[in-house]
């Protein structure tokens, strides 16, 4: 179990050493920005052309999958990779990958499974990843950036490298910018102007706010003190956990060729186990912010959850009903301290859920 005080505290100690994605969020260069974002939204730099980082990754939907997929499709078609698209708002605030040896969890990094240190070096993964955009290797994507029409502007922003990975460090710095810009990381949900006096919740969003902090014991993990440099809530303590998600088996992966998947129907996704070889972080994926849940579905790492009323139902009645959800992917490691049988009413999941649809982007008073 965490301890999220303490948690808290490791987090600021963190912010305060510099080591984190955000340490640049306020002073980002405009100019950069607005070239982060043509490339963000670039669909001639997939093999073959047609697959941004937008399409997978769209603003009207908390920067999720637009279309709603289990696991989105790759640039080749009937393409896919293994897991559920995740939001990339908020991203930047996420720190540098640690481990927390207090409470003996690994806290920070980027994409589902921390693999990625930090937000600049994450761009180059989905580039070559065969089912995403398929580009087989670092020159094929600088070609495609020497074409693009943007180019111009980002020798003028950055200088003229003949350097390969120069220039790719650019395009990456330009990508970090628009991440860290108030397009992706706004701060404009309804909760926010709620914090502000800017706006009133109705009785079922404040009886979910007080159950989300209390009894249903959500901000243990997605904590609502503000964080220590954006003063913000971010809903996130950055760490990691098996909260006993089950197989999906709608998920098209499972269903690829074995030359793709030769573990097919078996596949067991270790999460960050996989990564630091570690058996006892073996089905630990990092949590998830929780802003703009209510319009990023499916949820978790498989998108195994189709609706945000059923993602409440699993925390709150996982272990009353095997039969509703089914065993976990990964059976070792599972919290069932934090979640599983909340004893909550319907009527408590409901006002959670009303609480949770007021923490997406883009508020506007009725």
């Amino acid at each position: 179990m965490k301890s999220s005080p303490i948690l808290v505290l490791f987090l600021i100690a963190i912010y305060a050493s510099g080591c984190s994605n955000s340490e640049d969020y306020t002073t980002v260069n405009p100019d950069k920005i607005a070239l982060g974002k043509q490339i963000f939204f670039d669909t001639s730099l997939s093999r073959p052309a047609g697959q941004s980082c937008a399409t997978c990754h769209a603003p009207e939907n908390g920067f999720s999958d637009p279309s709603h997929q289990v696991i989105s499709e790759g640039a080749v078609a009937s393409s896919f990779g293994n897991r559920n698209a995740p939001s990339l708002a908020y991203n930047v605030l996420s720190p540098i990958r640690s481990y927390n040896t207090v409470d003996e969890t690994f806290v920070g990094g980027l994409f589902l499974d921390g693999r990625s240190p930090n937000l600049q070096e994450q761009f180059i993964h989905p580039m070559l990843n065969p089912v995403e955009m398929n580009n087989t290797s670092r020159a094929e994507i600088a070609t495609k950036i020497k074409q693009a029409p943007y180019y111009k502007t980002l020798v003028v922003l950055y200088g003229n490298s003949p350097f390969e990975d120069d220039l790719l460090h650019h395009v990456a710095d330009a990508l970090f910018s628009y991440q860290s810009s108030e397009m992706v990381n706004p701060f404009t949900s309804k909760y926010d102007y709620y914090l502000q006096g800017r706006a009133t919740l109705s009785l079922a969003e404040k009886k979910g706010l007080v159950l989300f902090e209390n009894k249903a014991k959500c901000a243990l993990c997605h904590v609502t003190e503000p964080d220590p440099i954006q003063r913000k809530v971010l809903f996130t303590d950055f760490t990691y956990d098996n909260i006993g998600i089950p197989r999906n088996p709608n998920n098209p992966f499972y269903a690829q060729p074995a030359t793709i998947n030769p573990y097919g129907s078996n596949y067991v996704d270790l999460g960050i186990g996989a990564i630091v070889s570690q058996a006892t972080h073996n089905g630990k994926f990092k949590v998830p912010t929780l802003r703009n849940i209510a319009i990023s579905a499916p949820y978790f790492h498989n998108g195994s959850i189709a609706t945000l009323e059923k993602a409440v139902r699993f925390y709150n009645r996982r272990d009353l009903h095997t039969g509703e959800f089914g065993a976990p992917e990964v059976g070792q490691n599972v919290n069932r301290e934090e979640l599983g049988n909340l004893k909550l009413t319907e009527e408590d999941e409901a006002n959670l859920v009303a609480f949770l649809k007021t923490l997406t982007d883009g508020y506007r008073k009725p």
